[in-house]
């Protein structure tokens, strides 16, 4: 059996030592101390999870982790110093997928890792399905969504939303319930995150002229899928 591949990076090494500790027994660590070096092993190596700090000498994390999400889905578990809700929403709205707040518990960590790799690779199961409405493809296997025949470019946060989204037109989802089906129970940041990648997912998926409006707002509800009539 294939061991997931970890890329730890933190400028302090006894952070990432800690972190290879309490992962080496399931996972094949490997460690980057900055920034530059941490994207030049990303795009060396096949990675099933990056966990990477915010604070970092020369790049930071933030530019990182918009870096990686510009050739690959990885998931991505940052790491921040800071308690600053702003903090971590710019986090998830760069495409992280959750985010540890230091000084953090190792099993914590381990726990998280292991709940956004279990979400991820569900989503790539080969009993994915694709689906079509008048206007746009959305294939669960490649995360590639098309409408109006132009590919969309999403982040894998934006993906599952759209994802869950079509696979229950009409059906409204309040702000709760998308964080606990997208980003999980152990989520503990609020709901602005929701409100941030929806109104992203919404001008991108807007971007095409003559695009239908396929996601509404119920208002003090939250929002729906609406399917096009044509």
């Amino acid at each position: 059996m294939n061991r997931n591949r970890v890329l730890v990076v933190d400028d302090e090494e006894h952070i990432c030592e800690l972190v290879r500790t309490y992962f080496s027994e399931e996972y094949d660590i490997t460690i980057a101390y900055d920034g530059q070096a941490a994207l030049t092993k990303f795009k060396q190596g096949q990675f099933d999870l990056v966990i990477l700090d915010i604070m970092l000498p020369g790049l930071s994390g933030w530019d990182v982790c918009r870096q990686m999400r510009q050739t690959r889905d990885t998931p991505i578990i940052m790491l921040t110093a800071k308690g600053e809700d702003l903090d971590k929403i710019l986090g998830l709205e760069l495409g992280a997928d959750d985010y540890v707040t230091k000084p953090f518990n190792p099993r914590e960590l381990l726990a998280r890792a292991k709940a956004v790799l279990r979400r991820f690779k569900g989503n790539k199961e080969p009993n994915s399905q694709v689906i079509e409405y008048p206007g746009i493809i959305i294939n669960n296997l490649t995360h590639r969504v098309t409408i109006k025949d132009q590919d969309i470019e999403l982040t894998p946060k934006e993906f599952e939303i759209l994802w869950l989204f079509a696979s229950n037109p009409g059906i409204v989802f309040s702000r709760e319930q998308l964080i606990q089906k997208v980003w999980g129970f152990d989520y503990l940041g609020d709901t602005r995150a929701i409100d941030s990648t929806i109104k992203r997912l919404r001008r991108k998926l807007e971007s095409i002229p003559e695009a239908p409006f396929f996601i509404q707002t119920v208002w003090g509800v939250g929002y729906k899928f609406e399917v096009p009539t044509s």
